[in-house]
């Protein structure tokens, strides 16, 4: 008998798990304080959030390519699918009713110790933000936590991000106005393993994928993929004559 490569022995742990079992269960050790770029990060006390929001690998059957993100706000989780059956799992926070969103989109940059700017209209339902109006700068009281990825759809920026938070207790609830809270922990691990470009697919609430970006009140239509021509079969060489 042939010894199994190393995908087949990951494909057959994902099998035997059966389906959303646990691979690799979470590790609290991850979530204890640091240093990153001279901001102190604040330990989270892992005995009070959920297990299902900390990050662990789990199995996960999906139609889509190693390297993308799927949310599903519903569950309130995220994954980062990592290879046939397979993702690692992370809690979040997903946006208050009214501010929710479903549809696909590509991460089009990335930043550390982002600055936060509020939109005009969070100003004008929370006028103590009106310092902010120029920005406040990265740190750790600043809402988008230690890392940011931002995303865009057909090229347009909806406002849309998957950041962190130093709110640990928010994690696994309807807290923000529109954008993923993740952990500071996990944002930051999340960050290392996601390149520009990747594809991120933010479920409907029933769980399928959505076929147009939905946004409160809107819908857009999602850009078709590209057309490549068929090649042209090149007409064969004339027979000379005689």
């Amino acid at each position: 008998m042939l010894g199994l490569t190393a995908c087949d022995e990951a494909t057959m742990a994902a099998m035997n798990a059966g389906p959303g079992g646990v691979l690799e269960a979470p590790d609290p050790a991850r979530y204890g304080a640091s240093t990153d770029q001279g901001f102190r990060i604040k330990p989270v006390p892992t005995e009070e959030v959920p297990p299902e929001f900390l990050r662990q690998e789990v199995v996960y059957r999906s139609a889509e390519p190693a390297g993308t993100v799927i949310i599903d706000p519903q569950a309130k989780h995220l994954y980062l699918v990592t290879a046939p059956g397979r993702a690692l799992r992370y809690g979040i926070a997903v946006g208050r009713e009214g501010f929710g969103w479903s549809g696909v989109a590509t991460v089009t940059g990335r930043t550390t110790w982002p600055r936060w700017t509020p939109p005009p209209e969070m100003i004008a339902r929370r006028p103590e933000l009106e310092r902010y109006r120029t920005g406040q700068a990265g740190g750790p009281t600043n809402p988008l936590g230690a890392r940011a990825l931002y995303l865009k759809t057909n090229g347009v920026d909806y406002g849309y991000r998957i950041h962190g938070t130093p709110e640990w207790e928010s994690i696994g609830k309807d807290a923000s106005s529109g954008c993923f809270r993740m952990l500071n922990q996990d944002v930051i691990d999340l960050y290392t393993r996601v390149a520009d470009g990747a594809k991120v697919v933010v479920l409907n609430a029933d769980g399928t994928t959505p076929d147009a970006l939905y946004l409160p009140g809107q819908t857009v239509d999602l850009a078709p993929a590209p057309v490549v021509p068929a090649p042209v079969a090149a007409s064969p060489a004339p027979t000379p004559a005689g």
